[in-house]
C-alpha cells in the first residue's frame, strides 16, 4: 500500500475497527489478567516494578522517564495488539469489560491519559475531552517538540487512542484530534509531515463510532485542503456534542 493511499486503512487499524475478528472471544476466560490487576494496583508493571499509582506519583512530569523509558507505555495504554515490551501483555477480551465496569480503573486511566498530555503540552479542560496547551510553568512549546521530533510518540499516541476506545473512553480521542487540528490550522503548531501522516492515516482512524470517525476526518480532510479551524470552531464543536450527544452536521459550524 502506497503511503498515500488513504482509501485503504493500515492493517493494524482495519483491525482496531472491526475489533479483531482473528482474535478468538472466547477462548480467554482462564488466562491471566495482568492488565487488569495492575490497574488495580495490584501487580508491578515489568520491568520497572511499579505499580501503576507509583508511576503516577513519580513520573508525572518527568519529561525524561516518559521520552526515553519505552517500556511503560504498553501497560499504561494496553490493547489487543503486541508491541515491544516482552514484560508487557496485550489487552484480553475479558479484560475490557471487568475494565470498563471499574469507576477505580477507569478514574486511573484518565489519570494516565492527563500524564501523557502535560508530557505533550497540553491539559484537559472538560470530562468530554476538550483540550488547551499546558499553563506555565510548562512550556507547551518545548514540549510539542516531543511529538514533532521523536516520532516513537506519534506510534504511543495511536496506542493511547485505541486504548481509550477500548475501555469505554472513546469520547476523549475527538477532542485531542480536534485541538492538534486547530493548533495545525490556526496556529502552525504541531504541523510536521510525519505528525500529519500519523494523524490523517492513525489516530483519525481510532475512533470507532461511525459518525465521529466521518466527522473529525471530513474536518481534518477541509483543513488539509486550505479550510481554517479556528479555536472558537473547536470549543463550539465539542460544545454541542456535549449538549447534543453529536457533532452538529456542518464540520464548520
Amino acid at each position: 500500500m502506497s503511503t498515500n493511499d488513504y482509501r485503504v486503512p493500515p492493517r493494524d487499524i482495519a483491525a482496531f475497527l472491526t475489533n479483531y475478528p482473528s482474535i478468538p472471544k472466547s477462548d480467554h476466560v482462564n488466562d491471566p489478567s495482568a492488565n487488569y490487576l495492575f490497574y488495580l494496583n495490584r501487580l508491578r508493571c515489568q520491568p520497572d516494578n511499579l505499580l501503576i499509582e507509583e508511576i503516577h506519583s513519580k513520573w508525572y512530569a518527568d519529561c525524561d522517564q516518559l521520552e526515553w523509558n519505552h517500556a511503560y507505555i504498553q501497560w499504561l495504554f494496553p490493547i489487543q495488539e503486541e508491541g515491544m515490551n516482552v514484560d508487557a501483555y496485550r489487552l484480553l477480551p475479558h479484560e475490557i469489560g471487568l475494565m470498563r465496569d471499574n469507576e477505580e480503573i477507569i478514574c486511573r486511566l484518565v489519570k494516565s491519559y492527563q500524564m501523557m498530555l502535560d508530557f505533550y503540552g497540553m491539559r484537559m479542560l472538560s470530562d468530554m475531552g476538550l483540550l488547551g496547551r499546558s499553563l506555565p510553568p510548562r512550556d507547551f512549546k518545548s514540549r510539542y517538540r516531543h511529538l514533532l521530533r521523536k516520532t516513537h510518540n506519534n506510534l504511543r499516541i495511536t496506542r493511547i487512542l485505541k486504548c481509550l476506545s477500548e475501555l469505554g473512553m472513546e469520547h476523549l480521542n475527538a477532542g485531542f484530534l480536534l485541538h492538534v487540528l486547530n493548533e495545525q490550522s490556526e496556529n502552525g503548531e504541531l504541523n510536521s509531515a510525519p505528525l500529519r501522516l500519523s494523524m490523517d492515516q492513525w489516530w483519525a482512524s481510532c475512533i470507532r463510532d461511525d459518525y465521529e470517525r466521518d466527522w473529525v476526518s471530513q474536518a481534518i480532510a477541509k483543513v488539509r485542503s486550505g479550510g481554517l479551524f479556528t479555536r472558537e470552531m473547536y470549543e463550539t464543536a465539542m460544545g454541542i456534542r456535549q449538549s447534543t450527544g453529536r457533532f452538529p452536521v456542518d464540520v464548520f459550524t
